[in-house]
């Protein structure tokens, strides 16, 4: 190990260097340890400290979110997950991450069978095409998050319900009114991607009739009504968690009314009832 002033941290035996690594975010490893040497880089790729790719803490503390929506972003994104995937081999359990496209999610699904999270929140180039592969392929899934990614439509949220029956949580939260209006002036953005004033009450439906085992169910910002959340709640029964912040068109009575079926509800987050009177 050296002298006892100065002791080599590159003769740790790999077992040690794993199990240090392990304690850091992908992120930190990417760029601390795999930076200092060829074999604190080696050992980052082992296929142990691959099994979970999270960024979304990268995410949180990044402040330059214009460049998230460029190509460039997302295909720094893409080759993440694709290296991390390969790095897994085939091993990959959990996928946090936001910008991605249809390109690299069909990578995951094609390679990762025993994947069981997944958040792909704010990717506008995730449609159809990647997430029937996720839903065929990738079965084991407990949790999505498709939170403002509006391409990924009700036919891929029914095909998730068909096939992943294990799915306990699932969030498809929706973009705050206010950061709509911010986006509208970033030119990476498209003008149609902002517009979802139909989600809500086809989303309901769609997870009522599919999804029947959930647990815990984010709908923030949400259009849906009255009519179609008493529809939901009716057929999924087993929720213990519901996050409808932001949803102006509920009301008190109807959230009352709806979720009176649900027994094993633990904990609710309801709309501002009163500020939605002003929209």
């Amino acid at each position: 190990m050296g002298s006892t002033l100065h002791p080599d941290w590159t003769e740790l035996i790999r077992e040690c260097l794993i199990d240090i690594f392990s304690r850091l975010s992908m992120g930190k490893r990417w760029n601390g340890p795999m930076l200092v040497c060829k074999k604190w880089m080696n050992v980052c790729q082992d296929t142990s400290l691959n099994t979970i790719l999270d960024l979304e803490a990268e995410f949180l503390t990044s402040t330059d979110t214009t460049y998230w929506w460029s190509p460039e972003f997302e295909e720094k994104v893409d080759t993440t997950i694709r290296s991390v995937v390969d790095q897994s081999q085939g091993e990959l359990r959990e996928l946090r991450v936001r910008h991605c496209t249809n390109q690299s999610l069909s990578y995951v699904a094609e390679r990762c069978p025993n994947l069981e999270v997944l958040w792909v929140k704010y990717s506008p180039k995730v449609n159809t095409e990647s997430m029937k592969k996720i839903a065929l392929k990738c079965t084991k899934l407990k949790e999505l998050d498709i939170s403002c990614s509006y391409e990924i439509s009700c036919e891929c949220m029914e095909l998730v319900g068909t096939n992943c029956k294990n799915l306990q949580v699932l969030k498809r939260n929706l973009m705050q009114p206010s950061e709509v209006a911010r986006l509208r002036r970033y030119a990476y953005v498209k003008k149609q991607y902002l517009s979802v004033e139909t989600l809500g009450n086809v989303d309901a439906y769609t997870i009522g009739r599919h999804m029947h085992q959930l647990k815990h169910l984010e709908l923030r910002n949400s259009t849906l009504t009255d009519k179609a959340f008493a529809h939901l709640c009716k057929r999924c029964s087993n929720l213990e968690y519901l996050d409808l912040v932001g949803s102006r068109y509920l009301t008190s009575v109807g959230v009352a009314n709806g979720t009176s079926s649900l027994k094993n509800l633990k904990e609710i987050k309801k709309p501002d009832f009163a500020a939605t009177l002003f929209y």
